[in-house]
């Protein structure tokens, strides 16, 4: 049984974050605390306006978030951890090799593919990851 999951990108103000809202969403009733952190997190900043503004779009408050440097420690308290493309993946394994065998690829139950990050990009790039990361949490959900 998973009590600590953590979803882990580059800047924790986009992708991570996101997914950890989605996920507190869909599994508000359950008792599994969630998180989010990046490998080279914008600490203490706020998520990124559009990605915010999405989720508001669907009725999800973000505001709360700020952004988190990721440690061994998080990588080794967590009981999963989600990183948004492979080369997170590898670069959490070096960072806590203790850890691998509970760190995977958001997008595992999918395609397996990298949720592409959309700093700084136009609203259709943070459109198409905010639709991956919710189909990615969706495939999570059976299994938690």
């Amino acid at each position: 049984m998973f009590k600590r999951i953590l979803t882990v990108c580059i800047g924790n103000i986009c992708r991570s974050p996101t997914a950890e809202y989605l996920f507190r969403q869909r599994l508000a009733p359950r008792d599994i605390q969630l998180s989010s952190a990046g490998l080279g997190a914008l600490a203490g900043h706020s998520m990124d306006t559009t990605a915010m503004q999405l989720l508001a779009e669907h009725g999800i408050d973000g505001a709360a978030h700020r952004a988190r440097q990721l440690t061994p420690a998080m990588l080794r308290e967590a009981d999963l951890v989600l990183g948004m493309e492979k080369s997170h993946v590898d670069a959490m394994v070096r960072l806590a090799p203790e850890a691998s065998g509970k760190i995977f690829i958001f997008d595992k139950w999918l395609q397996g593919r990298d949720i592409p990050d959309p700093y700084r990009q136009q609203r259709v790039a943070f459109d198409h990851v905010y639709g991956m990361i919710t189909q990615g949490v969706d495939s999570w959900l059976r299994y938690l």
